[in-house]
């Protein structure tokens, strides 16, 4: 089928950014529908008010990311992410099909970079007791895991930078779903 080809080529060109940090608990807020309106030359999707941005014309990643942090009103740190590792991801199912319950998020933490070391998993924050966050996989960059709606969370969300040993930006498993959905063209 020669369409799904050229679909499939368009794809591996997508990027999907992450940007670290941003719009949570009032601190560095800005629109995110209105960059990814600055930014529609190359066709940029925004996903949620987190900073999560499906661009699916990117030609010069280097060009793409000066523009971006110069549009941005803050520093902030921008995780670039393939559209093809995300596909793969969701193609693998990795939380299947049973529904979580209602108290408990399922989660992707994006590495800035790839780290050498892996800690070994499974991992449970605080350790032993009754955790907050789990961490139940990691492919590549990615790190998997749930954590239940608590206030407590947040903080334990953060040590997942210093057990992996590199800065990391954490979405909702159902953002990464829209993500996918963005990059099949099913908006």
């Amino acid at each position: 089928m020669p369409g799904a080809e050229l679909r499939f080529s368009s794809l591996t060109m997508a990027l999907v950014i992450f940007l670290r940090g941003i719009n949570v608990g009032g601190h560095r807020t800005f629109r995110p529908r209105v960059l990814a309106r600055r930014l529609s030359g190359y066709d940029v999707v925004n996903v949620g008010a987190a900073g999560t941005f499906v661009v699916r014309k990117p030609g010069s990643t280097e060009k793409f990311r000066a523009e971006l942090l110069h549009l941005l009103p803050f520093e902030a740190e921008v995780v670039f992410c393939d559209g093809r590792d995300l596909l793969l991801l969701a193609k693998d199912n990795p939380f299947g099909t049973e529904p979580s319950r209602a108290d408990v998020v399922r989660f992707v933490s994006i590495l800035s970079k790839a780290v050498r070391v892996m800690p070994s998993i499974p991992i449970s924050l605080p350790p032993g007791g009754d955790w907050f966050v789990r961490v139940i996989a990691s492919k590549n960059r990615f790190v998997l895991g749930m954590y239940r709606r608590h206030m407590k969370t947040i903080g334990y969300l953060g040590q997942i930078d210093k057990l992996f040993g590199a800065p990391v930006t954490t979405r909702n498993w159902n953002t990464i779903l829209a993500v996918v959905r963005i990059l099949k063209g099913q908006e």
